[in-house]
């Protein structure tokens, strides 16, 4: 009996992953984190900001409003997103 061996290239394994940006310069994981919550909410024109928030705002936070955006039907995520922010911060800060 004659084994064949079905081993594949690495170059066939990395097609398979998809690549955003090929020219994106991330190199943190909060700018990673920051460009794909702007990704998800349809908001790239302020993505900078989001990678901003990454980095500043606590991530229990940030998780907490991503959540709450994906489970809502909303027009602009962006603007919803900010306000579920501000409002866990407020929340945050009266404890």
């Amino acid at each position: 009996m004659k084994k064949t061996s079905s081993m594949a290239t690495i170059g066939s394994i990395l097609e398979r992953f998809a690549v955003d940006e090929p020219d994106n310069r991330i190199t943190r994981e909060f700018q990673d984190y920051g460009y794909r919550l702007a990704v998800e909410l349809n908001d790239m024109a302020h993505k900078a900001l989001y990678i901003k928030m990454a980095k500043e705002t606590p991530r229990e936070i940030l998780e907490q409003a991503r959540t709450f955006i994906l489970d809502a039907n909303a027009r602009n995520r962006g603007r919803l997103f900010m306000w579920k922010v501000s409002e866990l911060k407020k929340e945050r800060k009266q404890k």
